[in-house]
């Protein structure tokens, strides 16, 4: 008989018999549990379990309210992401007037190695138009000289084009609150420096001036708090100080800028990504449990 897979994600605080508690309960109506991944982070219990229905004893409709009730009884959080309900994601990309990380993007989705779509190119100029064009993207631009309704307008754009999450591609501007409250999580920007070193405008400069021999760039979450969002990733490369001009510091961090982010973008699409007390935890993800 084929399988018919499912994973099944819980996450709440950590406690005796988590797993045992769930196990059973699959075990009494016919479900067979194929893999399981379990860690304990800050505290806090996640735990993936890839499962077989093909005989199970009882209807969906039953098994995965019955599941979410075992979560609510020890304070749990259980979602049941089925295989053929694994929809990709939406992203809408936020842009300036530089392309490299545009172009990296562009380059994954095109290869298929991104698990979700890109559905239009934002920005504040017109310049990235013809990349976003040949690309087959829709693109449209709004000025940000007036801020508010600068980010009205993004919000509107991101509704109407059903975006799940949004990466920022160089795109340079401060995301207010309001954006942020609506897409939790869900905003991954790229920073020019190893942060927290060098947060804010013109990191690769202050890198240079301060004579540091290692810089880099940072994929993080957008909050509230300007470049101290989760971290997701970093990557560096080492500057030859007394020999390199300000421009080649800047020339090396944008090498890296686009693949980080699209990194981020990937393991962020793939389920890869938890966030527990401000910090990013790695787990295994649809991608890897679903294929």
């Amino acid at each position: 008989m084929p399988t018919v897979k499912a994973v099944v994600s819980v996450i709440g605080q950590d406690q005796k018999g988590v797993v045992a508690r769930f196990a059973t309960y699959l075990a009494e109506h016919g479900v067979n549990i194929l893999d399981l991944e379990q860690q304990v982070a800050s505290g806090r219990f996640l735990m993936d379990m890839l499962i077989d229905l093909a005989e199970m004893n009882l209807g969906l409709d039953e098994l995965i309210p019955g599941l979410l009730r075992e979560g609510e009884a020890i304070g749990m959080a259980v979602k049941v992401s089925l295989q053929n309900e694994a929809q990709p994601k939406r992203v809408a990309v936020l842009v300036t007037k530089e392309r490299h990380c545009l172009d990296e993007l562009i380059e994954r989705w095109k290869a298929k190695e991104l698990r979700g779509d890109l559905v239009c190119v934002l920005g504040n100029h017109p310049d990235l138009e013809p990349v976003a064009n040949e690309a087959g993207l829709p693109f449209e631009s709004y000025p940000s000289t007036n801020k508010d309704e600068h980010f009205a307008w993004i919000l509107e754009q991101l509704a109407e084009h059903n975006a799940d999450c949004v990466a920022l591609a160089r795109y340079m501007q401060i995301v207010p609150p309001k954006m942020v409250k609506a897409f939790p999580h869900q905003i991954i920007n790229i920073h020019p420096s190893l942060l927290p070193h060098f947060p804010g405008a013109k990191p690769y400069h202050k890198a240079w001036e301060a004579g540091v021999r290692v810089a880099g760039c940072t994929a993080h979450y957008v909050t509230d708090d300007l470049d101290e969002g989760p971290i997701i990733l970093q990557d560096v490369f080492h500057i030859d100080v007394g020999r390199d001009t300000a421009e080649d510091v800047r020339s090396k961090g944008q090498q890296l800028e686009g693949r980080i982010l699209a990194d981020a973008l990937q393991m962020h699409l793939d389920e890869k990504l938890v966030v527990v007390e401000d910090k990013v935890v790695f787990r295994p993800g649809l991608s890897a449990m679903l294929g």
